[in-house]
């Protein structure tokens, strides 16, 4: 596309080029058609999860699935912006489904947490037991991932304090975030264990 074409509303056969470029690994294309569906995306998280920052994480997910996915998109199934929105759509779905079951645990375990007699010689043992654990697992993490949980959950700063210390974007902070405790929480084996019952 050239400056002037930049200009002018994307039609549909522009956006399914950008999408083609995409999957040859064109990054410019693929920044335009982020332009064009990023608004999009949004409006289909929000709608579902109803929650802004909650759809902006949605969004960058699904942008991030369909740069990865963009072989897979195939014309005749229908416009890229049926295809950014179903994509979108699943991501949300499962947001929506995987915050309902944290709080289900959470409300199932909370209160039987505080019900257990107290052992301090135990409790002194697991705990040095976990911190190690954990200490280990924050070792798998990359570093800016690693930065930024320990930023959040060490140095008890909020996202936006995290994303204004590292000079990083909101969203970007996010991510990072998430996909850190999401690699810790399988790093120290928690997954199995949640589903063990």
């Amino acid at each position: 596309m050239t400056t002037a074409d930049a200009r002018r509303p994307l039609t549909a056969a522009d956006r399914a080029a950008l999408l083609t470029r995409s999957a040859g690994g064109d990054r410019e294309a693929f920044a335009a058609l982020y332009d064009d569906v990023a608004a999009l995306a949004f409006g289909v998280a929000v709608r579902i999860v109803r929650d802004r920052d909650l759809a902006a994480d949605v969004t960058q997910e699904a942008m991030v699935e369909i740069w990865r996915t963009a072989s897979r998109y195939r014309p005749e199934s229908g416009p890229v912006t049926a295809w950014v929105a179903l994509v979108t759509r699943r991501r949300a779905v499962d947001r929506v489904r995987a915050e309902q079951s944290y709080r289900d645990r959470t409300e199932k375990v909370g209160p039987q947490a505080f019900d257990r007699p107290f052992d301090e010689v135990s409790e002194t043992v697991v705990g040095r037991d976990q911190a190690r654990a954990v200490r280990t697992c924050l070792g798998t993490l990359t570093d800016l991932q690693r930065d930024a949980v320990e930023r959040a959950f060490y140095g008890g700063l909020t996202y936006r304090e995290v994303a204004e210390e590292s000079g990083a974007a909101l969203p970007t902070v996010k991510s990072r975030i998430r996909d850190g405790l999401l690699r810790l929480r399988s790093c120290l084996g928690l997954e199995r264990a949640g589903g063990a019952r």
